[in-house]
């Protein structure tokens, strides 16, 4: 895997990638049950998260959704 392939994204960005709006303590309760990717700290007052763990959680949550609908 290149560098060019561990792209971070924002706060901010989160709202359009997964239609959470921004929540700092929403997104924080998730990390802190498990249910959401871990923060990557920039700096003091700057997170990210790596893209690909918050796609692959959007993956699960579509999986669980077909998996839930199968079950009706």
């Amino acid at each position: 895997m290149t560098r060019y392939q561990k792209r971070i994204v924002s706060k901010k960005e989160l709202k359009t990638l997964c239609g959470i709006p921004y929540s700092p303590a929403h997104i924080a309760r998730l990390e802190a049950v498990g249910q959401f990717p871990k923060r990557i700290r920039l700096g003091q007052n700057r997170d990210a998260w790596l893209l690909s763990e918050v796609e692959a959680w959007i993956d699960e949550r579509l999986a669980q959704r077909a998996a839930d609908t199968n079950s009706f």
